[in-house]
Formats: C-alpha cells, structure tokens, sequence
C-alpha cells in the first residue's frame, strides 16, 4: 500500500484540493449549487476508483451521493458514511490561508473540509481504490455521502443501503459513544438490520 499511495501521491492530492475548493457550506443557501457541484465530483471519484454504480440522490434537504460495488452477494457488506458540506468560514480574518484554497504547511494540509469531513472520506474512496486495483475485494462495499445527515430524509433506496456493519468517517471531537449513539439515530429508520452495536467510529483528531 505504502507504494501505491507514493506511485500516486501527486493525483491523490491533486483530486482532494479540487473536493476542497468547493465551497459546499451547507447552512449558506447561496451555496446550494456547490453542494450539487460537491456530489457531482464525489459521484466521479467514485466511479473512478472502481465502483460499479454511483448516483446522486435528491432529498428534501441537499443532495446525498451512493457509490457502491458488488463483488459477490453472498459476501458481507460494509457500508462507509461520511459527509461533503462543511462550516462556514467566518471569521476570515483568522485563517491564515484562503479557506478554499488548500495549502501544505508543515506536512498538514490546510483548507476548510481537510479533516471534517473530505478528508476522511476521500481516505476511504482511496483505500476502495487501492482494494479494487490490487485485487483485495472481500467485502461489498457501500458508500453513503451526505450533508447534516440528510440520508435520513432518503425514501425508496432501504434496500440499497442494507449492510453488516456501517463504518463511519467522520472528526470525533465528542464523547465516542455519543458519536455512535447520534449517527445509528440518524440510520435507525433506513438501514436494516438497525446498525447499532454494528458501529465502527473512526475518530481522528
């Protein structure tokens, strides 16, 4: 792994800074065509890295993007949640570099998103990548991506986003419990089986 992620390091970057140039703040309705940008870009790393099919799903709030691979439907499935949108910027006069425009300082990469959430997320859609070019799939996997946790607000796609076990993306500056207890609320009424105690939270702090 370590050789494909140098073999591919400068892509790898190059595709997360055009995710974290997207202004997708999701409390900023003048930002409302962002958020479709965001998902529209999502929906083609996915499909990039080897998922079979990705669709951009509408909702009553924005919009949640679903990748998925299916090697085998005996196979146990894993279904990945993370989120696209992000908080607003204010105060500007506090950062040191443009928000929306990445910047390396120190081995850290600077942008609003970086590390909550499209960060993690796009850790994940590479590590698929990495797993569906070598030839190490064991598992299904799923990919649910969304907005406030706006998947709760999807109707008509239970079936899709049944899974074992759910592993969640996300910056955990909270109690972990709480964490896991907040996100199996938000799954509760559209994943079957209900996925608590079937949580795997991956704080990075």
């Amino acid at each position: 792994m370590k050789q494909y992620i140098a073999e591919n390091q400068e892509r790898f970057l190059n595709e997360l800074f055009e995710v974290l140039r997207i202004p997708s703040i999701s409390s900023s309705s003048e930002h409302k065509p962002d958020m479709y940008r965001c998902a529209e870009k999502l929906k083609s790393l996915l499909l990039e890295a080897g998922a079979e099919r990705a669709e951009v799903y509408e909702t009553t709030g924005h919009p949640v993007v679903y990748g998925e691979k299916i090697v085998d439907p005996s196979w146990k499935t894993i279904l990945i949640y993370g989120h696209y949108d992000v908080q607003p910027v204010d105060p500007i006069e506090l950062w040191h570099s443009a928000p929306f425009e990445p910047e390396i300082r120190n081995g850290a990469i600077y942008a609003r998103g970086a590390n909550d959430d499209k960060g993690q997320a796009f850790m994940h859609i590479k590590a698929f990548e990495y797993l569906v070019r070598k030839g190490l799939m064991r598992h299904n996997i799923k990919f649910i991506l969304d907005c406030n946790c706006n998947v709760d607000k999807l109707e008509g796609v239970e079936t899709e986003l049944t899974s074992d076990v759910c592993v969640l993306c996300k910056l955990c500056r909270v109690n972990f419990y709480k964490a896991a207890d907040y996100f199996s609320e938000c799954f509760k009424h559209i994943v079957n089986p209900p996925l608590y105690g079937f949580f795997l939270c991956v704080c990075i702090n």
